[in-house]
C-alpha cells in the first residue's frame, strides 16, 4: 500500500478534477476492465459520478456511527499543525474513520481469501523504517486511506465533509440513512462554494441525475403512474437541464424539490416510512456499492490492501443506505477480485485464489435465496465470469503455456463453479430434471477439453499444410499425425493434471477427441484413394502410429475407471489404417495377378515350342514369366507397408493361379492319350484256309485315328515330337522353379521389417496349383507324347505291316526301326528329370499298340498257334528295346510294364478247344442266368486279361482255326469281313 499513499501529499497539492476527483493513477493497468455485469442505470452517471456518491454515502454512513461531537475544521487550520497527522481531522471525524492503521498487523480477511499480506506495507516512512525525511508519508487513518483509495482531493474530502456538517447542525440526531443526501447536498451548497462555474454545474447535474435515478428510474419501491410526486419531480429535473436551478437551502425550487423527494423517498413496502430510500434500488446500490469495493484495491498493483478489514468494516456502515446484505457483498466483492485478476493480465494468482474462495461463499448463498433481484445480478455475475473463462477454456491451449500454467488451475476452478451455481441454482430446466445424474463441473470440462482440441486440431492442420513444400514433400496427414501426438503428449503431461480434478478422464476424452477428429480427416483421404503410392502407405503407417499412440493414452487414463475405459474405447472406432493398406495392396496385387494372366494368354498363342530356342530345350516364354513374376515378388517386398506376411498369401495364391493358367494351357493344346488311342472294329471270324491279301498303298480301315488328330508331323507341328518334348521340359523347368520361387519369398520376408522370425520360419509357402497342375501335366504331356507317337506316328507300322498277311514277313523289326530315332530324340531332348516317366509312357505305349495289333487287329490279321512263337520272340525284342543291354529303363520297371501282355500271350499258344471251355465257364460264372446254349457277346473292357471273357474271345476271333470260326458261327454269328 506505500506505494500508492506516497501520491497523497501531492494529491492535495495538485489541482482537482472538475468533480473534486483526483484523475487514475499514472500506471495504467497490465489488461483492460471487464464490462459490469449490473444492468444499465438509464442515466449519464460517469464512473467518477457514481464514485463521489459513494465516497458521500460512505462518509455519512461512517459519521451517523460516531460518538463525537460533528464539528468542522477548515482544511488550512489542519494544514499548521502538522506534528500530528491523525489530529487535524480528530475532532471532525468519528472513530471509525479516525481508527489509525497498524501497518504490521496480520488481517484476518487476507488469510482466509488465502493472501499473503504485502511486505510494502510498511512504508517508507513509517516508524523503524530509518527512511528518508523527504518520502511521502502513508494514510495514518483508514478514512485517510478511503479518500485515497477512492481518489478524492482534500478540497473535495473537505466540501463533503463541510455539508455533512452543515446537515447535521440543522437536522441535529438524525441518521444518514433517514437523508436524500443528494438533496440534502444541494440544499448546503451555492454556486459561490465551488472555486468555477463549471465544477458546480458538474456537481449540481450529478446529485440531479442520482436522484433522479434513484427515485424515478430505480426506486426501492415500484412507481405508480398517477403519483404527482414523481410526474413533478420529473419536471423539475428536466427543467434544470435546459435552465439553471437555484440550490441553497432558502431556494423556491429547492423547496419544491424536498417536497417531491421527500415524498417519493418515504416510500417503503409495508407503508411505514422508516427511512429515506432513494440509494437502494436496484440496480443504483450495487453501481454505488461497487465503488465503495474498488476501494479494497490498491490503485498502482491492483492487489488487496492489507488493511482490507478495517476497509470492509467501514463498507459494512453504508449498507443500511445501499440496501446492500452479506449476499450481495459476497457477489461484488467476487467479482471485483475476478476483474482485477483480469486486469492483472492474468499474473496476480493470489488474487485469482482470492475469488476462488469468495465465489465458494456465493455458492454458499445462492442456495439459501431465491430472491428476484438476487439471482438476476447473480445471474449476470456469474454469466460474465463465465464468459470470460469460457472464452479462455474452450481454447486453452492458445490461452496457457508452460509459462502461464498456474494460473489454469484456478480459472478452470472458477469457470466451474459458475457454471455449476448457473445450473443448480438458477436454472429451471435443470430443477425439473434434478432427479437425473447431472455433473456439471465433469460436462464443462470435457466440453472444454473437446472444444480446446478441436481448436488446437485445425490449428495443427493449417501448420501441416504450411510445412509442406518442395524440400519437405511429406504429406499433409503424415506431418499432421506427428503434431497430434506430439499435442497428445503435451495435453496428458500439462493440461490434464489440472482438469483431472473435475474429470477423471481428462487424458482419455482428449485423445477421444484427437482421434475423432484426425479420423474424419483420414477417410476423406481414404476415399479419394485409387491405388497405391509411396504417400499413401507413409499416410497409413502414420495414422495406424498415432492412433496406438491415443489408445495406450486412453487405456492408461481409464484404468481405475468404473467401465475400464470401455465407453472411451467405444468412441475411438479403429482407422483401420492396415485394412485400408491391405485394401489397396490387394488391388495392386489383383492388378499385376490380371496383368500376368494377360501376359499368359498373349504369349502363348505366339510360342511355337522350338527346341533350338535355348539350349536348355524349355519355352522361352516361361523364363519370361517367371522373370515377371519375380519383378511383382520384388516390387511387393520393397512395397513400405506393415503386414507383407500376412498379404504375402494372397500375392502367393494369384501367382500360383498364374503359373497354373500357364501349365493349362501348355497342356491343353497337346490332347490326352484317348485323343490318339483308334476305335476298336467289329468282331470278326477268320476264313480257314483263304490267305490274306493286302496292299501296301490301301490303308486299311480297321482301325481309325480319331480325325481331329490327323495331320502330317513337320518341323513347325506344335504337336511333332520335339515341340511336346518342349512342353514336357517347360512344365519341368516351373516345376523345379518353384522351390527356387519359395526360397526367394523367404528371403525376402526374413529381409522386411514387418516380418518377424518365428513367423517367417512357420509360414508355408507353396505354389500348390501349380505344383499340382505341373504334376498332372507332366504325365499326360508324358502319356499323350507316347500314344501320339505309337499310334498316330507309327500307326502306318502298326496298322499297316505289323503281322498283316504272312506273319513271318511283317514281323516287330520294323517297328523297333521306328522306335529308334524316336527314343534318340526324346533321351536328347527331354530333362534328365522327366526321361525316364517319358521314355516308360512311350514303352507302354507301344505294349498296348501290340497287345491292340493282337486281340483288335481287324480281319486282315489271323494267327495260328504256332505264331506264338514268332510272337513271343517278338515282344521279347520290343522289351530288350527299352532295357537296352542294362542302359535302359530298370528291368523292374519293363517287367511290370509288360505283364499284361506275358499274361495274354500264353492264350495264343493254347488250343481253340480249350480256350473255347475257358471261355464258356468264365461267360456263365459271370452270367449266372444265362443258359449255356445262348451266350451273351461279352463287353470290351479294354482291360486285356487271360481272365477276362472279352480278351479270350478276341483270341478266338483271330485264330486261324476251324474249329473256333466254327463256334463263332454258332454263337455269335460273326462274320468273316467287315
Amino acid at each position: 500500500m506505500a506505494r500508492l499513499f506516497r501520491e497523497s501529499r501531492r494529491d492535495s497539492a495538485s489541482s482537482a478534477s472538475s468533480n473534486g476527483f483526483l484523475p487514475p493513477a499514472a500506471a495504467s493497468p497490465a489488461a483492460s476492465a471487464l464490462p459490469s455485469p449490473f444492468p444499465e442505470l438509464g442515466v449519464a452517471l460517469s464512473s467518477a459520478d457514481l464514485r463521489e456518491a459513494a465516497y458521500e454515502v460512505l462518509v455519512a454512513a461512517s459519521r451517523t456511527t460516531g460518538g463525537k461531537p460533528l464539528t468542522y475544521i477548515p482544511q488550512s487550520s489542519s494544514a499548521a499543525a502538522p506534528a500530528s497527522p491523525a489530529s487535524s481531522t480528530s475532532s471532525a471525524s468519528p472513530a471509525s474513520l479516525q481508527r489509525s492503521l497498524t501497518s504490521a498487523a496480520a488481517s484476518k480477511m487476507k488469510k482466509a481469501l488465502g493472501l499473503r499480506s504485502s511486505a510494502s506495507s510498511k512504508g517508507v516512512g513509517s516508524p523503524g523504517s530509518g527512511g528518508k525525511a523527504a518520502a511521502p508519508r502513508r494514510p495514518a487513518t483508514v478514512g485517510e486511506l478511503m479518500r485515497v483509495q477512492m481518489r478524492v482531493s482534500e478540497p473535495a474530502d473537505a466540501r463533503i465533509r463541510r455539508g455533512l456538517l452543515r446537515i447535521a447542525a440543522s437536522q441535529l440526531g438524525r441518521r444518514a440513512e433517514s437523508m436524500v443526501l443528494p438533496l440534502e447536498f444541494l440544499q448546503q451548497f451555492k454556486a459561490t462554494d465551488f472555486p468555477d462555474p463549471q465544477e458546480y454545474e458538474a456537481w449540481r447535474s450529478r446529485n440531479l441525475k442520482l436522484l433522479e435515478a434513484g427515485l424515478l428510474i430505480h426506486p426501492l419501491v415500484p412507481l405508480n403512474k398517477s403519483d404527482t410526486s414523481a410526474q413533478r419531480l420529473r419536471q423539475i429535473i428536466r427543467g434544470a437541464y435546459d435552465r439553471p436551478l437555484e440550490t441553497g437551502k432558502n431556494s423556491e425550487s429547492m423547496q419544491v424539490i424536498r417536497s417531491a423527494v421527500m415524498s417519493l423517498a418515504g416510500r417503503s413496502h409495508d407503508g411505514t416510512s422508516d427511512g429515506c430510500h432513494w440509494a437502494d434500488g436496484f440496480p443504483l446500490n450495487l453501481h454505488l456499492y461497487q465503488m465503495l469495493v474498488e476501494a479494497c484495491f490498491d490503485n498502482d498493483d491492483g492487489t488487496v490492501v492489507d488493511e482490507i478489514d478495517e476497509v470492509i468494516e467501514l463498507l459494512k456502515k453504508t449498507w443500511v443506505i445501499l440496501g446492500i446484505n452479506e449476499m450481495l457483498h459476497n457477489l461484488c466483492f467476487t467479482w471485483a477480485l475476478f476483474n482485477h485478476f483480469v486486469m492483472s493480465g492474468q499474473v496476480d494468482i493470489e488474487l485469482l485464489s482470492a475469488a476462488e474462495n469468495q465465489l465458494a461463499e456465493v455458492a454458499k448463498d445462492a442456495k439459501t435465496t431465491k430472491d428476484p433481484n438476487y439471482c438476476k445480478v447473480l445471474s449476470s455475475t456469474l454469466s460474465s465470469i463465465m464468459g470470460w473463462t469460457e472464452k479462455r477454456l474452450l481454447a486453452y491451449h492458445e490461452t496457457f503455456n508452460t509459462s502461464n500454467i498456474e494460473s489454469m488451475q484456478g480459472i478452470v476452478s472458477i469457470g466451474v463453479s459458475a457454471a455449476r451455481v448457473l445450473v443448480e441454482d438458477i436454472s429451471h430446466e435443470y430443477r425439473r430434471r434434478r432427479k437425473e445424474d447431472t455433473d456439471v463441473a465433469r460436462s464443462r470440462v470435457e466440453t472444454y477439453i473437446r472444444s480446446s482440441l478441436r481448436t488446437a486440431f485445425a490449428q495443427r492442420m493449417e501448420e501441416a499444410d504450411s510445412k509442406r513444400s518442395s524440400r519437405n514433400p511429406t504429406p499433409v496427414l503424415s506431418i499432421l499425425a506427428k503434431d497430434i501426438g506430439d499435442l497428445a503428449i503435451k495435453e496428458k503431461n500439462l493440461y490434464s493434471p489440472i482438469l483431472k480434478t473435475w474429470h477423471p478422464l481428462a487424458s482419455g476424452v482428449a485423445v477421444a477427441t484427437l482421434h475423432s477428429c484426425y479420423g474424419n480427416e483420414l477417410k476423406q483421404f481414404v476415399a479419394g484413394l485409387a491405388e497405391l503410392t509411396p504417400d499413401t502407405v507413409q499416410v497409413l503407417k502414420a495414422a495406424d502410429k498415432l492412433e496406438k499412440d491415443l489408445v495406450n493414452i486412453a487405456v492408461e487414463d481409464s484404468v481405475d475407471s468404473d467401465d475400464g475405459g470401455k465407453s472411451l474405447i467405444r468412441e475411438m472406432p479403429p482407422y483401420e489404417a492396415e485394412n485400408a493398406i491391405a485394401n489397396l495392396v490387394k488391388v495392386w496385387i489383383k492388378e499385376r495377378v490380371d496383368r500376368l494372366k494377360g501376359w499368359v494368354d498373349r504369349n502363348l498363342k505366339q510360342e511355337t515350342w522350338n527346341p533350338g530356342a535355348n539350349r536348355e530345350n524349355f519355352a522361352p516364354s516361361s523364363v519370361e514369366m517367371l522373370r515377371v513374376i519375380g519383378e511383382t515378388l520384388d516390387a511387393f517386398f520393397e512395397l513400405p507397408i506393415p503386414m507383407h506376411p500376412a498379404l504375402l498369401p494372397d500375392l502367393t495364391a494369384g501367382l500360383d493361379r498364374s503359373l497354373q493358367l500357364y501349365v493349362s494351357k501348355a497342356k491343353s493344346g497337346c490332347g490326352t492319350r484317348n485323343s490318339f488311342m483308334p476305335q476298336l472294329p467289329p468282331l470278326t471270324r477268320c476264313e480257314v484256309g483263304s490267305k490274306l491279301l493286302f496292299k501296301k498303298k490301301e490303308k486299311p480301315q480297321n482301325l481309325q485315328v480319331r480325325a481331329s488328330q490327323n495331320g502330317v508331323t513337320n518341323g513347325n507341328d506344335p504337336l511333332g515330337l520335339p515341340q511336346l518334348c518342349v512342353r514336357l521340359n517347360t512344365l519341368q523347368y516351373i516345376r523345379g522353379e518353384l522351390e527356387n520361387l519359395e526360397k526367394k519369398i523367404k528371403t525376402c520376408l526374413r529381409n522386411v521389417e514387418s516380418a518377424q522370425a518365428d513367423v517367417t520360419d512357420g509360414l508355408d509357402i507353396k505354389f500348390e496349383l501349380c505344383q499340382a497342375a505341373c504334376q498332372e501335366g507332366i504325365q499326360q504331356i508324358c502319356e499323350t507324347t507316347a500314344y501320339k507317337v505309337t499310334f498316330y506316328d507309327l500307326g502306318h507300322v502298326l496298322w499297316d505291316t505289323l503281322y498283316v498277311g504272312d506273319i513271318a514277313s511283317n514281323r516287330v523289326e520294323v517297328l523297333l526301326r521306328e522306335l529308334d530315332p524316336i527314343l534318340e530324340t526324346i533321351s536328347g531332348t527331354v530333362h534328365n528329370k522327366v526321361r525316364n516317366r517319358a521314355i516308360t509312357a512311350l514303352m507302354k505305349a507301344t505294349f498296348d499298340g501290340f497287345l491292340l495289333v493282337l486281340l483288335a487287329g481287324g480281319p486282315l490279321r489271323a494267327f495260328t498257334r504256332q505264331d506264338s512263337q514268332i510272337i513271343e520272340d517278338d515282344f521279347r525284342a520290343l522289351r530288350d528295346l527299352y532295357l537296352a543291354d542294362g542302359d535302359g529303363l530298370p528291368e523292374e520297371l519293363v517287367d511290370k510294364a509288360s505283364s499284361q501282355v506275358k499274361n495274354v500271350l500264353p492264350l495264343l499258344r493254347a488250343d481253340s478247344e480249350s480256350l473255347i471251355e475257358r471261355f464258356k465257364r468264365m461267360m456263365v460264372e459271370s452270367n449266372r442266368s444265362a443258359s449255356k446254349s445262348r451266350l451273351p457277346l461279352p463287353p470290351t473292357t479294354g482291360h486285356w486279361s487271360p481272365n477276362e471273357p472279352n480278351t479270350v474271345l478276341r483270341v478266338l476271333c483271330y485264330r486261324n482255326d476251324e474249329t473256333a470260326t466254327k463256334f463263332l458261327k454258332k454263337t455269335y454269328n460273326l462274320p468273316k469281313k467287315i
